[in-house]
């Protein structure tokens, strides 16, 4: 979504029991919104100013590199393959140059552009893989529905999700591209789409690869600068999705869902502690959730029916490995933490 623009304020409180977010030296000044994990050592990061980051040792060493003759991209998602192969998604306007997916094989020593489109109106909101071939793109709405691309050859190339095999979408609804969490795939053949800025905050799912979707809503509050950010299924059933205002990052309110069904229906959870704006979520061991936005960071033992506040720092993404978790936000901030 093309409006999202803020910053990070940032508060350090902690509870003691959990330790507390450890911020990594990396050399930038970068904003983050994308991190993707390949197990608990293998972490990437995408971020403004065509920079990216990448740790194969949990963060006691960071490569910190920009993609050649992508000053003006800004990554705000990327996919982690393994240790040497991830993809950046540069999120902008394409008639500005600014959608492009990249490729790297060799750990960032070099990177391929895969696939750039000039098309007005593309603006790229999230991309995911299924596995080392498959994978999927989407943009905001043209002519009232999403812009989609599907891969099966690693993103070597790219076809476009016929029109007549997406819903059509609501007055002023898109996706916000804050986290890098708004598509997420499971298993062989799943997606999933969180959309907001609608009359209804609405989650899109896929069962075969990307081919057809439907559209259910999720009940939270949804309209300008309102609605889903992030998202996670911990399996093809069970998916939480948070969000809330970015032009009200603090308001109190509903800001978490969950579904059981595999996105079917969709039913509100406890508000998290801290409120207010939550731009993605993970899940750590003994089926606890994590969540982070600019407001802090919050866990929950029982499925959102209850949250415990961590601390106020402000990230905007975060992923997790049996207990590890990196979480990234603005002017070069990385954490990690490690839950037991």
């Amino acid at each position: 979504m093309k409006f999202l623009v803020f910053s990070l304020t940032t508060y350090c409180f902690y509870w003691p029991a959990f330790g507390q977010w450890q911020l990594q030296t990396v050399a930038t000044d970068a904003n983050f919104r994308a991190v993707s994990i390949a197990g608990a050592n293998i972490a990437w990061v995408g971020g403004t100013k065509g920079t990216f980051l990448r740790t194969t040792d949990g963060g006691k060493t960071w490569l910190t590199g920009n993609v050649p003759d992508a000053q003006n991209c800004d990554f705000r998602d990327v996919q982690a393959i393994d240790e040497q192969t991830a993809y950046l998604m540069s999120a902008g306007p394409a008639e500005q140059g600014q959608a492009r997916i990249y490729k790297t094989t060799n750990g960032g020593q070099t990177w391929a552009l895969l696939y750039e489109t000039k098309k007005k109106g593309v603006f790229f909101d999230g991309i995911a893989f299924w596995d080392k071939q498959r994978g999927l793109i989407f943009s905001d709405p043209i002519g009232g529905r999403w812009f989609m691309l599907t891969t099966d050859d690693g993103g070597q190339t790219w076809q476009q999700v016929p029109e007549t095999s997406l819903p059509i979408m609501e007055p002023n609804e898109a996706a916000f591209a804050a986290s890098g969490t708004s598509l997420v795939v499971q298993g062989k053949r799943n997606a999933w789409i969180a959309s907001g800025g609608g009359t209804n905050a609405r989650v899109f799912r896929s069962i075969d690869q990307g081919r057809t979707w439907g559209a259910t809503i999720a009940p939270l509050p949804s309209g300008e600068a309102t609605g889903l950010f992030g998202m996670q299924f911990f399996n093809e059933k069970v998916g939480m999705v948070v969000g809330g205002n970015y032009k009200q990052e603090q308001l109190p309110g509903p800001n978490a869902a969950i579904t059981r069904d595999g996105g079917q229906t969709w039913q509100r959870v406890t508000p998290t502690d801290p409120p207010g704006l939550k731009e993605a979520i993970a899940l750590l061991p003994n089926d606890r959730l994590l969540a982070v936005g600019p407001s802090g960071t919050t866990l929950s033992a029982d499925q959102g029916q209850t949250w415990q506040r961590l601390d106020n720092e402000g990230f905007h993404s975060v992923a997790c490995a049996k207990g590890t978790c990196y979480a990234v936000g603005a002017k070069g901030r990385v954490a990690i933490q490690r839950f037991k």
